[in-house]
């Protein structure tokens, strides 16, 4: 596996590590990372379904950032562990050993996007807000991970009406990766199972949740 990934400049560089940084305070501070032809996608989960029978909704964050064109690599790392070079301030060091997830074997689809409707940012913001809330109410300080997991699944897995169904996770996803920045008009589409939910900063796809169009 790769030990440094190049970016065309600082700027790109930064705009990596804050995201993983973000995703480093998520409950599954993994991060995968997915580069070819000079880009490079990377993901991270927000919500994912424990076990077989679990019906949580699979909610994944990206975004794609340019990155040196002779770079291919597909794997996951502890999204903690990736750093910024101490010699390069367009390239960031990852750790000497990937990890395997289960999250990370579940692909979104490339093609055959849908349009279903725009829904505002403010919107998005502040359910995603009230959804936290929500959580941080009901979840007690002493909780195990397995009833903070129940808690967070029930909570953003509700299909919210006014987003055709889409999952409230979707705007947790949004907020937590730092997708909304100032006002604009957020773009849903679907694809089969999955759903996706555009900003100008990254995407939010969900696979589970029932779109109505």
């Amino acid at each position: 596996m790769p030990q440094t990934l190049r970016f065309p400049d600082s700027e790109a560089r930064d705009d990596f590590l804050t995201f993983t940084s973000r995703a480093s305070r998520l409950s599954d501070p993994e991060v995968r990372l997915e580069a070819s032809r000079g880009t490079l996608a990377t993901w991270a989960p927000i919500l994912v379904p424990r076990g077989l029978l679990d019906r949580t909704p699979t909610i994944l964050a990206l975004r794609a950032l340019p990155v040196d064109p002779e770079l291919v690599c597909d794997l996951v790392v502890t999204a903690s562990s990736v750093v910024a070079s101490t010699s390069d301030t367009t390239a960031a060091e990852l750790p000497a050993t990937a990890l395997r997830a289960t999250w990370a074997g579940v692909s979104a689809p490339r093609g055959g996007w849908t349009p279903v409707r725009t829904i505002d940012s403010a919107d998005v913001a502040a359910r995603a807000h009230e959804g936290m809330a929500r959580v941080a109410e009901v979840v007690p300080a002493d909780a195990g991970a397995e009833a903070v997991q129940r808690v967070r699944s029930a909570v953003w897995s509700e299909p919210v009406e006014a987003w055709s169904g889409l999952s409230l996770g979707a705007g947790f996803a949004a907020v937590a990766l730092g997708f909304i920045v100032g006002s604009e008009q957020v773009h849903l589409l679907k694809s089969g199972a999955w759903a996706r939910l555009s900003f100008a900063r990254g995407h939010v796809l969900v696979r589970g949740a029932t779109i109505t169009v």
